[in-house]
């Protein structure tokens, strides 16, 4: 079976609300910390709450869903899903012995990369949707959308120090000469150029055009332009950074438990009925709460109003043990995000969910 053309993976109303509402929430928030004051200085709580905690960290345990309280994905690679924690632990626990600074470089940098994909892959995902095999448009949309997110950081790291990071303060590699950015800068807008005329040009010739792609192309450049070039704020990148890449995926972790779990009576599959999505997302909220409360006593001890409780004094070796083994649904979700949401040989209950059911 071949599903149609299209260019949305659901529907407009889905895609819409999946992309576009995210980044517009993200724009919102700009407009609201410029008026009161927040684009100056350190984020503020709530905001940290709303996007780091409820968006970023419970992102990564929808992991949790996708594949370990699944008996069937477990079963189809059980090597791999034991075998990415396990490895993600032991190298956590060398490197960080031998250098917490480097422990934290390499995690940030494990981050970018996924950070980057995933945006590389929504393209991606729309342009089989289409059905657009033209290499001239393969190339664009890689190029385009690398254009995006990776000048961005290479403008950030021509320009440390920032009044932001990505994990931790100090976490980017220093050094890159501050011209780099200004000698890309011609390429980055020529790309950008380039891929706005092809998709006029193919409207024009009255080909198929994705507006669900261009949605996706449009706002990773506006969010990582504004939020890391536009802006020295650490309020303004992490509303910028973190909902446009959390909120999708949380969204595609539900539609795809949706057409997994179809019918399902008992156990985890009943929370992916209609209605249950609060509570699909209320449980996320809490397990990244209590992530970050263990984080909070144990490491940071920085927001003791919110994570009330004994601080742990907790020693080099101790911190050696104790870093890696929370930084771990971190490094799996990282790790697996890159082998999930493939099509080919896939989960066929993701094919189908948006539309890519008998495409290899």
């Amino acid at each position: 079976m071949t599903t149609a053309r299209s260019g949305w993976l659901v529907s407009p109303r889905w895609d819409l609300a999946t992309f576009a509402g995210p980044a517009l929430l993200s724009l919102a928030l700009l407009v609201a910390g410029a008026w009161n004051g927040d684009l100056d200085g350190d984020t503020p709580a709530w905001a940290w709450v709303m996007s780091v905690v409820f968006v970023d960290v419970a992102h990564v345990w929808a992991t949790l869903y996708r594949v370990y309280l699944d008996p069937v994905e477990r079963a189809r690679r059980p090597g791999l899903y034991l075998g990415i924690p396990l490895t993600a632990y032991a190298a956590g626990v060398l490197v960080h012995s031998l250098s917490p600074s480097w422990f934290w470089r390499g995690l940030a940098y494990l981050a970018v990369l996924h950070f980057v994909r995933q945006q590389w892959g929504w393209v991606r995902l729309y342009r089989r949707r289409l059905g657009d095999d033209a290499t001239l448009d393969r190339w664009l949309d890689d190029a385009v959308i690398y254009a995006a997110t990776l000048y961005p950081l290479v403008y950030w790291h021509a320009s440390l120090p920032r009044e932001f990071h990505w994990l931790i303060e100090g976490d980017f590699l220093p050094g890159l000469p501050a011209a780099t950015a200004a000698i890309l800068a011609p390429l980055h807008l020529a790309i950008g150029v380039a891929w706005v005329a092809r998709q006029i040009w193919l409207g024009l010739s009255g080909q198929p055009l994705s507006p669900g792609k261009i949605v996706v192309v449009v706002t990773t450049w506006v969010t990582w332009y504004g939020g890391i070039v536009l802006l020295d704020s650490d309020y303004a990148f992490t509303v910028t950074n973190v909902f446009v890449h959390g909120v999708p995926y949380l969204a595609l972790v539900w539609r795809w438990g949706r057409e997994r779990h179809r019918g399902a009576h008992h156990g985890v599959g009943r929370l992916f009925a209609s209605g249950l999505w609060p509570w699909f997302v209320l449980t996320l909220i809490a397990l990244a709460w209590s992530e970050e409360w263990l984080w909070d006593i144990a490491v940071w001890h920085d927001h003791e109003t919110l994570f009330p409780g004994p601080e742990l004094a907790l020693g080099t070796t101790w911190l050696s043990l104790v870093v890696p083994l929370l930084a771990v649904p971190q490094a799996t979700h990282y790790a697996l995000d890159a082998v999930l949401w493939r099509t080919a040989g896939g989960d066929p209950a993701f094919t189908r969910a948006i539309g890519l059911e008998g495409r290899s």
